[in-house]
């Protein structure tokens, strides 16, 4: 074997660990459940013990996966918040900011056309709990956080220059669409595609 062959070995990833998968195994399963009794019977009447319960564990071991309850639902945002920054770095360099983020997004309209009932579901549950929306809003801000790199990179902005507003407000007015095409999409009942919705929201920037 080559040395080149042995670095490039030696560098790469490790698979996760038994414990690791294990937890993630649990952890899949307790959102599974609670977002089953969430839909049945609501965040708000949907009790930790109740969650515990289904899956198995005592009310201490859940904690040691998920902090709170509302940690449950919100968990999942921050993988697509990492999907859709990936997502932004992957598009052309030569494609326009906003267009980029509008194409970036793809990654969740094209998510909630596989499961649409589910995906409205949750939704629902995101804005008619004020908890949820309040640790939702948390969420986008990282969001924002993760964008902002990337369209500073495309604008030629200087990241030692925090004078320079504009990656900051593309980013927050991409999501500012974002839940204003989701919380229409809700309205109506998904009767119209979330990325129809999400486009004529984008697109009011463009007109």
């Amino acid at each position: 074997m080559s040395e080149p062959a042995r670095t490039a070995d030696q560098s790469a990833p490790k698979p996760p660990g038994l414990r690791a998968r294990m937890r993630a195994a649990v952890q899949a399963e307790v959102v599974e459940v609670a977002h089953r009794l969430f839909t049945e019977q609501g965040f708000d009447r949907t009790t930790v013990d109740q969650i515990a319960g289904e899956v198995g564990l005592s009310r201490a071991s859940l904690f040691r996966y998920f902090g709170t309850k509302e940690e449950i639902v919100l968990g999942r945002l921050e993988e697509s918040g990492r999907r859709i920054a990936e997502a932004l770095a992957a598009r052309p360099d030569d494609e326009r900011s906003w267009e980029a983020l509008r194409r970036a997004f793809d990654v969740l309209t094209q998510a909630n056309e596989q499961a649409p009932e589910q995906t409205l579901a949750y939704l629902r549950m995101l804005q008619e709990t004020p908890s949820l929306r309040a640790g939702h809003h948390e969420k986008q801000m990282r969001w924002q956080e993760l964008l902002v790199p990337d369209i500073a990179r495309r604008l030629g902005a200087d990241p030692s220059h925090p004078e320079d507003t504009r990656p900051g407000a593309l980013a927050a007015a991409a999501l500012a669409c974002l839940d204003v095409a989701a919380t229409a999409w809700v309205a109506c009942e998904g009767t119209v595609p979330l990325a129809v919705l999400l486009d004529r929201a984008m697109g009011a920037f463009t007109e």
